[in-house]
């Protein structure tokens, strides 16, 4: 088995390809240790010592390390527990445990605008945060606000904000006229 590695623009996360799917639909965001019971494949990564956030897209795994921390003395360990979990034949999730994002369509007075910002978040943003090792999911519309939590690489980026305001925000005003700013969420 052979896993790749790419650097995502947060400088604490890294991006882990095991050339197969982690997992099918969805994703999973593990933002400390004791989130991951739901995950064989998340705890025994966070049995490393120095990993703070563990997240799981369609065919990546990104990890985020602390401060202090330096990627050539913890990603050799990474890349062990990945290939190991792998090879023993756990699941990635425990049964029935997914994290996937929601896609209820909304009702209501925004019901329609709710519904095409999902859209164009799905179709435009997710596609590229994905690249980056991370997600973006819709949080809520409010008088023109629209609120989105960021996992994996993109929480705590250093470019997050300028992605949030430049590019997400950007394209939402551009397409949905209603929309005035996007702010983001911690969950």
């Amino acid at each position: 088995m052979f896993i790749q590695t790419e650097s995502t623009p947060n400088p604490a996360t890294l991006k882990f390809l095991p050339g197969q799917t982690v997992l099918e639909a969805g994703t999973a965001d593990f933002p400390s240790s004791e989130a991951a019971g739901t995950s064989p494949l998340a705890t025994r990564i966070f049995a490393v010592d120095g990993v703070t956030g563990v997240f799981f897209g369609n065919d990546f795994v990104t990890v985020t390390k602390a401060e202090g921390i330096e990627w050539d003395h913890i990603k050799p360990a990474i890349l062990g527990a990945v290939m190991e979990h792998f090879q023993s034949g756990q699941p990635v999730m425990a049964a029935g445990e997914t994290q996937a994002s929601g896609h209820a369509e909304h009702t209501g007075e925004d019901g329609e605008i709710v519904n095409q910002i999902k859209e164009l978040l799905d179709s435009r943003v997710r596609p590229a945060v994905a690249q980056d090792g991370g997600d973006i999911t819709f949080h809520g519309f409010d008088r023109g606000v629209v609120y989105l939590h960021m996992q994996g690489a993109c929480a705590g980026c250093p470019s997050s904000t300028l992605t949030l305001k430049m590019g997400i925000e950007n394209l939402l005003r551009h397409y949905i006229p209603e929309v005035t700013e996007v702010r983001p969420v911690a969950v």
